[in-house]
């Protein structure tokens, strides 16, 4: 099975460089491309990747664009397949129309296939095209040769080497015959079925003072000095550093659940639409509940647990799990609430996740899977026209 392994990177100052130039000249390449299939979408035309591939070969023959021949043409073809995937995502509606590349303000990426690095699995070291020996900090051997290398610089200024491995299948753990439920929430991250909690690490609850001070001195710092610069690496930094936190956080969480359960039943939360209440966003966001669920799911099918998603409509909260009375309504501050037909005391979070336990189970008996999306004729509209607008500014701007 592949998997991907992410590592530490240390370019000389030299490599720096062309590693700069290599990231620019790759998001020169996607939004020239970008620009260029928006313009023929707006005529009626079709421009296919393999039209963007010929209007590359034109580029690098132009003697203003001469630079695109000094960094390998890999990751420059690269960025031209990503181009096409973040489209064949818009047509099937599964991600908005592509947006331009920023600099300075995402990742900067850049892909190696085969064809333009080597690895030596005896000595563990990398060489890339144009670029040489690159060092990295391995924390774990890699078994067999990459398939794929992108390098990546992030804002803090750090450098990373993510590979696609070959790796051996996990051996199948011993089945524990539990079952479990969770209701994530803001309060407690997460509260399953047997009544355990969850804490809420608050990853960015915690630093949020230190962060605001951070990017105070850099809306002070002149625009283009190296103190902004510097600046902007602190800034970086530390937003690296909580999202380290968080993400260490929900890996234990994932595992825990993994390693415990043969079945894991969890709510199919609209995540998008929670986000959109600007009381609950940053909350929200700090959780990062669809990152958990997500790694959830890959260790699970990688152990073979079963992972189980109930309706998202299903009145977890608000139906009594001992005798299945439904409350007209329950308040979202309200924690505790006490059965009016059978008289049991219910705390909110365990009530719900013994009821998504419950459910869970009984979809499973009955053979069913993971619930299929919703897309009414009203947002579908909605959708298309927020892509038309957003299409037309791209024209615009181009």
């Amino acid at each position: 099975m592949k998997r991907r392994w992410t590592f530490r990177a240390y370019p000389t100052p030299a490599q720096a460089e062309h590693l700069a130039r290599t990231f620019g000249c790759c998001r020169l390449v996607y939004n020239g491309m970008l620009a260029a299939r928006t313009v023929a979408f707006q005529r009626g035309e079709r421009l296919t990747y393999a039209g963007s591939d010929k209007k590359l070969t034109a580029l690098k023959r132009d003697p203003e664009l001469s630079f695109l021949n000094e960094v390998s043409a890999v990751p420059l073809q690269q960025a031209l397949r990503h181009l096409q995937t973040a489209f064949v995502n818009f047509f099937t509606r599964r991600s908005a129309y592509p947006t331009f590349k920023k600099k300075g303000r995402t990742r900067d990426r850049a892909t190696y296939q085969r064809n333009a690095f080597r690895f030596n699995c005896a000595s563990q070291r990398l060489t890339l095209a144009k670029l040489g020996l690159l060092e990295l900090r391995l924390s774990r051997l890699v078994p067999s040769d990459p398939s794929t290398v992108t390098v990546s610089r992030h804002p803090s200024g750090r450098y990373y080497v993510s590979m696609v491995v070959e790796v051996k299948a996990p051996v199948a753990r011993v089945k524990t015959g539990q079952s479990i439920g969770i209701d994530f929430g803001l309060s407690r991250l997460a509260t399953l079925s047997n009544g355990e909690p969850v804490p809420n690490p608050k990853h960015l609850f915690r630093r949020t003072a230190l962060l605001a001070r951070a990017q105070r001195r850099l809306s002070r710092k002149q625009k283009g000095s190296n103190r902004r610069r510097e600046q902007a690496r602190r800034v970086g930094r530390l937003h690296e550093k909580i999202a380290d936190a968080r993400r260490d956080s929900l890996h234990k969480l994932s595992t825990m659940l993994v390693k415990r359960f043969d079945s894991i039943c969890v709510e199919d939360l609209h995540l998008r639409g929670l986000v959109q209440n600007h009381s609950l966003a940053r909350s929200l966001s700090d959780a990062s509940i669809g990152t958990a669920l997500r790694m959830i799911e890959a260790k699970a099918e990688a152990a073979g647990v079963s992972v189980v998603k109930i309706d998202r409509w299903f009145p977890s909260s608000k139906q009594c799990s001992a005798c299945g009375h439904l409350l007209d309504a329950l308040p979202l501050g309200v924690r505790r609430w006490i059965c009016p037909r059978c008289g049991t005391d219910h705390d909110r979070d365990v009530n719900a996740a013994r009821n998504i336990l419950a459910v869970g189970q009984t979809v499973s008996a009955r053979g069913a899977g993971v619930r299929t999306a919703r897309t009414s004729v009203r947002k579908a509209t909605r959708r298309r026209s927020v892509n038309h607008s957003r299409i037309k500014h791209a024209h615009v701007s181009s």
